[in-house]
Formats: C-alpha cells, structure tokens, sequence
C-alpha cells in the first residue's frame, strides 16, 4: 500500500511539472506574438486582410502584362520583327515569319490562358519558352542587364507556377497529404531569388548620398525577400518602391511614339510591372516552405 502510495505520488509530481513547463512555455509564446503585435504590425496585417481577395488577381495581370505588350507589339509590327530576325541571323524569311508567329501565338495565348485559369501550368512553360526564345534570338544572352531581368520574369512565372500547383491540390480537400510538396516550396525559393535580380539591375554606383541610400535599403530588402524573413512586408515596401521607380524613370507617354527612346521606356515599364506582379504574388501568398517565416513557426 505504502509503495503504491508514493508511486501515485511521483507520477501525479511528474505530471504537475510537465503541465507547469508547458503553461509556462505557452504563456511566452503567446507573450512574445502579443509584443509582436505593435499597432504598425496590426494596421499591415489588415491591410493583407482586406486585399487578400483581389492581389493574386492584381498580381496575375501585372505578371503577364510584358507578355501581353509583347505579343501586341509584334502584330503591329510584324514585318519590322520580320525583317529584324532575317537580317541579324540569316535565316531566310520562312524561319522569321515563323518566329514572329510563335512569339505572337504564344504570349498573346499565354496570356489569355492564365488569365482564364485554365492551363495555367502549360500556359507558363510555353511563356518560359518564350522568353529562352527571345533571349537567344535578341543577343539579350551577352547583355547582363537585360539577361538578369529576364531571370527576374522568369521568377515570376516560378511563382505563378507555384499558385497554380496549390490550386490544383485544393481540389482534392480532406485527402491525407504528407504536408506543402517539396517542389511547390523549391519553386517559390527560386522565384524569390530570381525576383531581386531585377533591383540588381537597377542598382547605381554613384558617389552622391541619394544613390547610395537608395543602394543599401534596395539591397537590405531584397536580401530579406530571398532569405523569407519578414518576406511580406518586405515585398510590399519593394512594390511600392519598384512602382516609384518605373513611374518616374519609364515614363514612356512622355515620348513621342516615333522616337526610339518610346519603344525602349515601353519595354522597361512593362517588364518592371510583371516583377512588381512576381512581388505581389509573394504579398498575397507568402514565401513558401523554404524561408525563415516558416521555420520560425516551428521554433
């Protein structure tokens, strides 16, 4: 009887000091995510809140805008491209009418299909495609600008791709799964860190102080961006700082339509816009297994 006694003891002395530890370790979570929740933290969070329905949407236009711009450049000047292709790679005028006509095809049908929701996946490899097309056939291979803005859409896409996988997945809701696939999170990992290419292009190496502060809060931000910490509000503050940008430095409505000067503001605008979508889709649906967001939830 005494044996049984202090064993019922122990245990009940065992189970009051795991339940103890426990509150304890729940109250400081709870106490640390209540000091997290400064009023500039709260007004963000509803921010995301209220715009939770309408920012994929907003994302998915701003993303395929270059590519919409694109495929309706090259209707209207189909014999310009023509004769550009023929001339450059010597091709004869079969093999340049016909790259005309892929890129005309494909991004005006990519477009239509994403926009649609339909195919979404086959509609983004065929845009990947496109743009491995273009990059060859304009030299944009040997031009670092022009290649790491390319990469930064192609981060886009990755993104895209992404959302469209976990779209598929939902259908199936209430199946058993093994938890966010590998693939999904790997696709937003280098969607991120195609995405900040795009501010490396942008980055000036003048000695005034403007440029310079512009450098390091443009670097710290992408920096977070591509490690997903804090990925969100990062995210938007470079949306709201990347839109500051094109509005002012690619002001092609300024042009008149037949200089030059035009055509090359109008590509950069439109080209910035789809990276802003890229952010925008991180906005709205965060960084993705593989991020510091995520594993400070298991912390």
């Amino acid at each position: 009887m005494t044996n049984q006694f202090c064993d019922s003891t122990s245990r009940s002395r065992v189970c009051f000091k795991f339940h103890f530890h426990f509150a304890r370790v729940t109250s400081c979570r709870l106490s640390y995510k209540s000091r997290m929740a400064t009023p500039d933290n709260s007004r963000y969070q509803e921010f995301l809140r209220m715009t939770k329905q309408y920012l994929p949407h907003l994302a998915r236009l701003c993303l395929i805008s270059t590519f919409l711009e694109d495929g309706i450049r090259m209707w209207f000047q189909w014999h310009d491209q023509r004769d550009y292709i023929e001339t450059t790679w010597n091709c004869g005028y079969f093999l340049a009418t016909c790259f005309v006509f892929i890129n005309l095809i494909g991004q005006l049908g990519g477009c239509i299909l994403i926009l649609s929701r339909n195919f979404v996946q086959h509609a983004c490899f065929g845009l990947f495609a496109i743009i491995v097309l273009q990059t060859i056939a304009y030299s944009i291979l040997w031009d670092v600008k022009f290649l790491m803005r390319n990469l930064a859409l192609g981060g886009g896409l990755l993104l895209l791709l992404a959302e469209s996988r976990s779209e598929g997945k939902s259908m199936f809701a209430g199946v058993p799964s093994m938890g966010e696939s590998s693939p999904k999170q790997y696709m937003q990992l280098g969607g991120r860190i195609l995405l900040v290419l795009m501010f490396m292009s942008l980055v000036h190496f003048d000695t005034n102080f403007f440029s310079i502060l512009q450098n390091l809060v443009g670097t710290a931000l992408i920096i977070l961006v591509a490690i997903g910490f804090k990925t969100k509000l990062a995210a938007l503050t470079l949306v709201l700082w990347l839109l500051a940008m094109n509005v002012y430095f690619n002001a092609f409505w300024t042009i008149p339509t037949y200089k030059p000067m035009h055509d090359f503001l109008k590509y950069d605008f439109f080209q910035t816009t789809s990276v802003i979508g890229g952010l925008l889709l991180v906005v709205a649906l965060g960084p993705g297994g593989v991020s510091m967001d995520e594993k400070k939830k298991e912390w």
